[in-house]
């Protein structure tokens, strides 16, 4: 009996909880609406800004924030272009610069944003916190932590079928701190949150992201090589423990970069979208 309540809690959630990325095409099974992450994102994200160390760096605040709106702004008329003109209407942007070694950035739902100090060097200049921020922001829109969420819901049903109710999570703090984890706050690299398909699938997007923003795409593989180099050490860096090897992910870069060098030069992605649609 009980057997046959969790296979059927699972085939509900699978039938009526998919979704489809409307820029790759890919199937989601996602069934945490934006009315209930949202509103418990910018609190966790509130939350982050009171516990930690805000940096006081001008010129690095500045800097976040400059790419960041740029990007927002090529994403929010990419959408439009696409059809989907509302799809970022319930979006907060905001940026924000942590004081930390770490090699962190995150963008959680809603367009939170976040930059630990310690990416910064790596990433050089404009063009390289471009990379990092499109690929983050990705993640954000492809929904990647409420996957991860969904995901958790359906272990949580195999463990105990009896006591799991849809979007039953417990107190506020609770869920808090579950999309905390799912977005990959708190630990040591937010990156590291994700799968490798969602890593592939924020490259992809992140480059033609940055290109429309008019950051030129060329630059992103040259950020992983300088991510990669932190191994030199002889200890790969938890930045890339859990991503695909460095030289996959440049590799499929360097195969986006045609779409990705035209969506630089023309300003729109039709290229890439035809090539998406075949």
């Amino acid at each position: 009996m009980k057997r046959n309540l969790l296979l059927l809690i699972v085939l509900v959630f699978t039938l009526f909880s998919c979704g489809v990325n409307p820029v790759t095409g890919r199937k989601q099974l996602n069934f945490v609406s934006e009315s209930e992450i949202f509103p418990q994102s910018f609190a966790a994200y509130n939350k982050v800004l009171n516990t930690e160390k805000v940096s006081k760096n001008k010129a690095q605040v500045k800097q976040v924030k400059r790419v960041g709106k740029k990007i927002q702004k090529a994403v929010e008329k990419f959408f439009v272009e696409l059809g989907y003109p509302h799809m970022l209407d319930n979006y907060k942007w905001e940026y924000s610069v942590i004081e930390s070694e770490q090699l962190n950035a995150w963008c959680m739902p809603g367009g939170k944003v976040a930059f630990y100090t310690g990416i910064l060097p790596v990433c050089k200049n404009d063009e390289g916190v471009a990379v990092v921020m499109a690929h983050e922001i990705a993640h954000a829109i492809a929904s990647h932590g409420a996957e991860r969420m969904s995901q958790t819901q359906v272990q949580s049903a195999i463990g105990a079928v009896g006591s799991i109710v849809m979007g039953v999570y417990g107190t506020k703090s609770e869920y808090q701190e579950l999309v905390l984890q799912a977005y990959g706050v708190g630990s040591q690299v937010g990156m590291l949150a994700y799968s490798r398909e969602h890593e592939s699938e924020a490259d992809e997007m992140g480059i033609i992201f940055m290109s429309l923003a008019g950051y030129n795409p060329k630059v992103a593989p040259q950020f992983w090589k300088r991510m990669q180099a932190k191994s030199n050490g002889g200890q790969t860096p938890e930045f890339l423990s859990t991503h695909p090897h460095p030289k996959t992910r440049i590799d499929d870069l360097n195969k986006m970069m045609p779409y990705a060098i035209d969506a630089y030069k023309t300003g729109n992605a039709k290229k890439y979208l035809k090539y998406r649609k075949k």
